[in-house]
């Protein structure tokens, strides 16, 4: 019954105003973003995302590649921005904007290249990072996610070790929160997840929480992405 009505769609026309838009100190708008497909491609871009970009030297994931953009073509100061609060200032554009760019892949399976060796070194750090347990509670990513059919009160907890299905786990962010009326992006549903752990919150487009994205999607290599869904 939640998928009917899902409000994702007005992020979503947000985030294709703001890419068009002519904003920052330079006056330019997001239209030249190169995020992985070439200057202004992006249908598909979201499902080969993270990738190893060449004129960064960096693995990014979607929200991190569009901060790069938004510095270089526009002029915005990114340290000041991966210090805003989730939902303030620009970290809601970044947020609209993930929406609509993932919205124009929604339907495609995912391919995530494993090509580069900085592609493949991630992969190996998320995948540590991920069964790696500690804080107060000696918990990991994996104590929720690492095994089939757990669910913890009501909700149902996919095995995130390998390929969950269609829309499912990573498949499915960005995504509409109904309990908080929030609309979150994957830097925040990880921050979220390492909150939860009793973990220090890890810094917005860090190599940490991308090293993660792209242990998640290379495991869901072949999912269909159905970003931007509708979560409780």
């Amino acid at each position: 019954m939640l998928q009917d009505g899902n409000p994702a769609d007005l992020f979503e026309a947000k985030g294709e105003d703001l890419w068009k838009q002519k904003r920052g100190p330079k006056a330019v708008s997001l239209e030249q973003c190169d995020l992985g497909k070439g200057p202004g491609v992006v249908k598909g871009a979201f499902t080969e995302l993270p990738r190893f970009f060449a004129d960064t030297q960096r693995v990014q994931d979607l929200e991190s590649r569009l901060l790069s953009c938004m510095e270089t073509l526009q002029g915005f100061n990114a340290a000041d921005i991966t210090k805003t609060s989730f939902e303030k200032g620009e970290q809601k554009t970044l947020t609209a904007l993930a929406t609509w760019i993932s919205a124009e892949s929604k339907g495609m399976k995912f391919n995530l290249s494993q090509a580069h060796a900085e592609e493949r070194t991630f992969y190996e750090v998320g995948k540590r990072l991920f069964f790696q347990r500690g804080g107060p509670h000696d918990f990991a990513c994996a104590s929720c996610h690492g095994q089939d059919e757990k669910r913890i009160r009501l909700q149902d907890l996919p095995n995130l070790t390998k390929n969950p299905g269609d829309g499912v786990g990573f498949a499915a962010w960005p995504a509409y929160r109904v309990s908080n009326g929030q609309m979150w992006g994957m830097q925040q549903r990880l921050n979220d997840c390492y909150r939860q752990q009793r973990f220090p919150y890890p810094g917005f487009g860090s190599d940490a929480t991308i090293a993660l994205g792209v242990y998640l999607g290379v495991n869901s290599q072949g999912s269909v992405s159905v970003a931007p869904a509708i979560k409780r």
